[in-house]
């Protein structure tokens, strides 16, 4: 009862904050990504853009990438894939997923829910502050969340 509790004080603190500052904060991210970047990012065509041009100067190192990607998903798969079935580790990958990649519903692809994913990245395009508060929202709940209840989320 108490988790159920935080969490609805945490979702409309974040839901507060979000109407408050949504767009300032929204703002001040894409300013601060461009920053560091140098690259400026307004909405999901702006990344799409970006990356192709990433990919059409670095084409090497991206191949490079994919290369060593392929083996050493496939040795940890076979060397901790027992380890990675257990519902409690894909409650981990789901909360990190949805916190540092929640805006690209990143966390919803992964449980299976391409609906939803494709829903995060429509609202993305509109309207980036709110998917960044849901995929925050989504972390919380599933932080919050038994193992019996996530698994009922997962397909």
């Amino acid at each position: 009862m108490l988790q159920k509790i935080i969490l609805a004080i945490a979702v409309f603190i974040i839901i507060l904050v979000a109407l408050t500052f949504g767009e300032t904060i929204a703002y001040e991210a894409f300013a601060w990504i461009s920053h560091i970047t140098g690259m400026v990012f307004h909405n999901f065509s702006d990344i799409y853009y970006a990356i192709k041009g990433f990919v059409a100067v670095h084409a090497v190192k991206v191949l490079i990438a994919l290369l060593l990607t392929v083996p050493i998903s496939l040795w940890i798969i076979k060397s901790k894939g027992e380890e990675l079935e257990k519902p409690t580790n894909h409650r981990k990958i789901a909360i990190v997923l949805a916190i540092f990649l929640g805006w690209l519903g990143a966390h919803r692809f992964y449980l299976g829910q391409i609906g939803w994913g494709i829903l995060y990245l429509a609202i993305f395009y509109f309207f980036a502050p709110l998917v960044i508060v849901l995929g925050l929202i989504d972390a919380i709940r599933y932080m919050f969340m038994s193992d019996e209840e996530f698994a009922l989320v997962r397909i």
